[in-house]
């Protein structure tokens, strides 16, 4: 090992105490600097992402690698935004979850900490640079970022930015540490940090996150993949059916919340998928189905095994039709990632037997997979959305970057009482 990272690390650890000994309202002005630096340097950004689009394309990145890498002035002022949003919200550090008297007259609490070091391993997504960074200081942590190559001039120009604020603050830039040098061995260097970093979170493609976790020493928290069903109940309203697939499956493919499965109660099929297709098609999806699917349209081409396990992140989708909630279930249960799972229906009993029958991080009862999102769920931004069951479960704002730990307060109670002195004389 190059001892490249642990350098890294060990200042970040260092940062880190300076951090969380900041007042919530320092921390919060801190945020609200580094989207003002954001937005002061849109064009150098802008002009970074460009050579990264560049190198990217010449390299064959596909479509919704693409789209993933893309920064635009829309995309930056919306890094901006969620950092606002970030720096408003509640200040966990501190704040009592729990308090009970015990019979001796202890008070126990439980009291929210920050975590220590994270450490964020990333693919093409630049905007995590920034909203990892945000969410780890609102908790008190601090990070330590490992993106991707191919988004290199990206977060480095992000990063610029973040440090710049920390420095108007007077708090060591250490507290947000880039690793600038791609190279894979530093990624093996990180994971096995055991006495410096508290937790690591990849977020990428699944090759990416199966790497981490099988080469990790440090704790992770993870998601191999996003495979996210529709079921369209026999009792759906169509309407709202077909835009929840449209919304779902079209609006942007590559991220990990996208509908990859359609599922549909036979007897709403005829009625259904006829439309389905035709909106789908409209939007340029290709389909492939069952038996019962094809039926409709016999160029549709069979979904096979592997199809149905599938997260396509690209504008394919594959469709089952099923006899009833308990054969959809058991689709989601054999296929699904414990990510994202919608139904549509107007039977409020279906719906909570299919909350109650899925396992996933997030369930949609008549509202789209696109929904399950740290910013859309009120977190701000999220570092990721943990399948992992662990301390967090679904997108992960700035609590999830905390932990609870027990406080005890009490006035000289003793478990176990010192013996009565013993009475001169007194035999033993």
């Amino acid at each position: 090992m190059s001892g490249y990272v642990r350098e890294l690390a060990l200042a970040a650890r260092q940062a880190q105490a300076a951090i969380a000994a900041c007042e919530s309202i320092r921390r919060y002005a801190l945020l609200e600097g580094m989207a003002v630096h954001l937005e002061a340097g849109l064009a150098g950004i802008l002009a970074a992402n460009a050579d990264d689009m560049q190198r990217a394309a010449a390299a064959g990145a596909t479509k919704a690698s693409l789209d993933r890498l893309l920064l635009d002035a829309a995309r930056v002022q919306g890094m901006a935004a969620a950092l606002r949003e970030v720096a408003a919200q509640p200040d966990p550090l501190g704040t009592v979850t729990r308090r009970d008297v015990r019979p001796n007259g202890l008070v126990v609490e439980r009291q929210r900490i920050p975590l220590g070091l994270v450490a964020m391993i990333y693919e093409a997504r630049p905007n995590v640079t920034a909203e990892a960074a945000a969410l780890c200081l609102k908790a008190g942590n601090a990070v330590l970022l490992r993106g991707g190559s191919e988004a290199a001039a990206s977060n480095a120009a992000i990063a610029a930015c973040l440090h710049a604020a920390l420095r108007d603050m007077g708090l060591p830039e250490a507290a947000v540490s880039l690793v600038a040098d791609p190279a894979r061995e530093h990624v093996l260097e990180l994971l096995q940090l055991v006495d410096l970093i508290d937790l690591a979170i990849p977020r990428g493609g699944e090759s990416l996150i199966r790497f981490v976790a099988e080469h990790a020493r440090v704790p992770v928290v993870k998601h191999y993949k996003g495979v996210c069903h529709l079921y369209v109940d026999r009792a759906a309203n169509i309407e709202t059916a077909i835009g929840l697939l449209v919304d779902g499956k079209a609006s942007r493919p590559g991220v990990c919340n996208a509908l990859e499965t359609l599922l549909v109660h036979r007897e709403i099929a005829d009625a259904f998928l006829p439309r389905a297709l035709a909106a789908l098609r409209a939007q340029g999806v290709e389909v492939r189905g069952d038996a019962a699917m094809r039926s409709v349209d016999a160029d549709i081409a069979e979904a096979t095994e592997a199809d149905y396990a599938a997260e396509f992140l690209d504008l394919v989708i594959a469709v089952r039709v099923v006899d009833n909630l308990a054969d959809a279930l058991a689709h989601i249960a054999r296929y699904g990632s414990d990510h994202t799972e919608v139904i549509a229906t107007e039977d409020a009993a279906t719906a909570e037997a299919f909350v109650s029958g899925t396992r996933s991080s997030a369930v949609m009862v008549n509202a789209s997979s696109r929904f399950n999102d740290g910013g859309q769920l009120g977190l701000g931004a999220e570092i990721g959305i943990s399948t992992t069951r662990l301390h967090a479960y679904g997108p992960m704002g700035v609590e999830s970057l905390t932990i609870e730990r027990f406080v005890v307060r009490g006035n000289g109670q003793v478990r176990h009482p010192r013996p009565a002195a013993r009475r001169g004389g007194e035999a033993a």
